[in-house]
């Protein structure tokens, strides 16, 4: 039988950084501290609070995607995902839920193509109808909301989130 620090320790070994987070029982420093040095992230102790939980997944993505702000911005675009809510300049957007959840995986990917099939896999279930142009609604639906320059089409790629000509980066 093998542990979860032994496994965490082999994938680290091997290259592979995806975030980890341990949830476990084991509460003693000395467990946290085995857990850590095998490559661990973050540590969380049961019982938790299922918003604690919530809070340290949203870090860990953050930060394996290069953000350290809780607040994500691209020019005059802003998205809060601990409020669920997003500005444009300072104006409140209104978002279907899926127009959120792809906005924010955009946000979370700004600046790099991210292709149908990804926002598809982000997005829907595994038995989602792959050929519906369903992604195409939803960025057309976000485009007006957001300003249809911030969301380019890379023919043949994808889609590519970036500032407005003359925005900053993360104004």
């Amino acid at each position: 039988k093998i542990d979860g620090v032994s496994v965490l320790e082999r994938w680290r070994r091997d290259g592979k950084t995806t975030p980890v987070l341990i949830l476990t029982a084991r509460g003693a420093w000395s467990d946290k501290v085995s857990g850590f040095d095998a490559g661990a992230d973050d540590y969380l102790t049961k019982p938790f609070h299922t918003e604690e939980l919530l809070a340290r997944l949203r870090a860990l993505l953050r930060r394996s995607a290069g953000v350290a702000s809780a607040t994500l911005s691209c020019g005059g675009l802003r998205l809060d995902p601990r409020a669920a809510r997003a500005t444009v300049n300072g104006e409140p957007l209104r978002l279907t839920s899926l127009e959120y959840r792809l906005l924010h995986y955009m946000m979370m990917h700004q600046g790099r193509v991210i292709s149908r099939t990804e926002l598809v896999e982000h997005l829907y279930d595994q038995d989602f109808d792959r050929d519906s142009n369903t992604i195409e609604v939803f960025i057309g639906r976000v485009r007006k909301k957001v300003g249809a320059d911030r969301i380019e089409t890379v023919r043949g790629l994808g889609y590519r989130l970036t500032p407005l000509p003359g925005e900053s980066e993360a104004a």
